[in-house]
């Protein structure tokens, strides 16, 4: 069988997935500091939060391919929230970020085109770009004691076919927001070169420093000539099982009409979203703010505990972070990362993510999920720290 270059033919798993199979195997108690998933981080999810999915108006299919009115109704006021002002008939609802993407990519690219997207950063890009023929090129970040978009690397990174430049914000891992100049220094380049930012904002209601937050850029506050703003359930709420995502769409008038008119066209062919999501679209976000509470509360205790126990006596560091789930840690580099993480697995009990998974442009880094249990999460940091001041002690 002759397989599509679109999928990766190498589906072996990883050495670090082979090990931590391994220790599962034994029975061995891991330390999770890979959580991405809410769900199991032990929050106070209200037992009745998901009623409303059996509302007897979803028992009635009203396929609309940019979603139900009341559902984009909804999330213009999450918008709103948020402090930012969207009409719901600029918005396109889909089940995933992901999804929105893959939408994005079909209206703007053609097979071949290209796409500039932020290093390190969140690996999905790679697949999601490969799958709709779109080749990814990166564009660096650099950190100085914060992270910042080196724009000059946009420019290095450009072609003739480049039709969008992706940013998240804040980015994961390095939870770094992207500033108010950098969204104007990027949307006047895609102005003279008729390209589009698309905004991977997600995270934008976890912020570890208010100031960088006020700081912050929003895509529809810019002045791109052609903007999308994603955002959804699976961290506004911590509902990834809900499958409701949405686009923003923003910029010049006539550009927004064209954009949104391809994105139904290209949506009607999918019907993504399934109809009792979007019904209970409203009253979810408005009761889920008590699940974000707890996530934002979560992320800002373990990001205290972090700091406070990476020293500089420790031999490492946790790079600056202004938002987001996650911390980035220096550490030292006395083996290739893959070695120091299956060896924190092995001989610690404790699973990291190794930098090279996020595109780090040097070694050693280790980054950790903000979400997990309080106390697990102290735990975990002190064994890494353990770990590695037991091998920098070594001869």
């Amino acid at each position: 069988m002759k397989w599509s270059r679109r999928v990766d033919a190498d589906l072996r798993p990883n050495r670090l997935t082979g090990a931590l199979r391994a220790v599962r195997a034994e029975g061995r108690a891991v330390i999770d500091l890979t959580l991405s998933n809410p769900t199991e981080a032990g929050l106070d999810y209200p037992v009745d939060l998901l009623a409303s999915l059996s509302n007897p108006a979803a028992l009635v299919y009203r396929p609309h391919p940019l979603g139900l009115p009341e559902a984009r109704d909804a999330v213009a006021a999450e918008y709103a929230r948020q402090g930012l002002t969207v009409a719901a008939d600029r918005l396109l609802l889909t089940a995933s970020t992901s999804d929105a993407y893959s939408l994005i990519f079909k209206v703007l690219c053609d097979p071949g085109d290209d796409v500039l997207v932020p290093r390190p950063s969140y690996p999905l890009f790679e697949h999601l770009t490969r799958f709709d023929g779109v080749e990814a090129r990166p564009y660096d970040l650099e950190y100085h004691g914060r992270w910042s978009i080196d724009l000059a690397s946009i420019e290095r990174a450009w072609t003739p076919r480049t039709r969008a430049v992706l940013v998240v914000s804040p980015n994961n891992p390095t939870g770094s927001f992207v500033t108010r100049e950098e969204l104007d220094r990027i949307g006047a380049l895609c102005g003279t070169r008729e390209a589009a930012i698309v905004a991977d904002e997600v995270f934008a209601d976890y912020a570890l420093d208010a100031a960088a937050r006020r700081d912050a850029g929003r895509v529809l506050e810019g002045g791109a000539p052609l903007a999308f703003s994603l955002g959804g359930l699976s961290k506004s709420i911590g509902l990834p099982q809900a499958k409701l995502a949405w686009t923003a769409v923003a910029g010049d008038a006539a550009l927004a009409d064209a954009a949104l008119a391809r994105l139904e066209l290209a949506a009607d062919a999918y019907l993504s979203v399934s109809t009792p999501v979007q019904v209970a679209a409203g009253d979810l976000l408005a009761r889920g703010a008590s699940v974000r509470a707890q996530i934002q509360a979560r992320v800002a205790a373990n990001d205290r505990v972090l700091r406070a126990a990476v020293t500089a006596e420790s031999g490492c560091e946790v790079l600056a972070a202004e938002g987001g789930w996650y911390g980035v840690v220096r550490v030292p580099a006395i083996a290739p990362e893959e070695d120091l993480v299956v060896a924190l697995l092995t001989d610690e009990g404790v699973l990291a993510h190794p930098g090279y998974f996020f595109d780090f442009a040097s070694e050693a880094f280790l980054v950790v999920s903000l979400l997990p249990d309080r106390e697990q999460f102290r735990e975990g940091v002190s064994r890494v720290l353990r770990h590695f001041a037991c091998r920098m002690a070594r001869p």
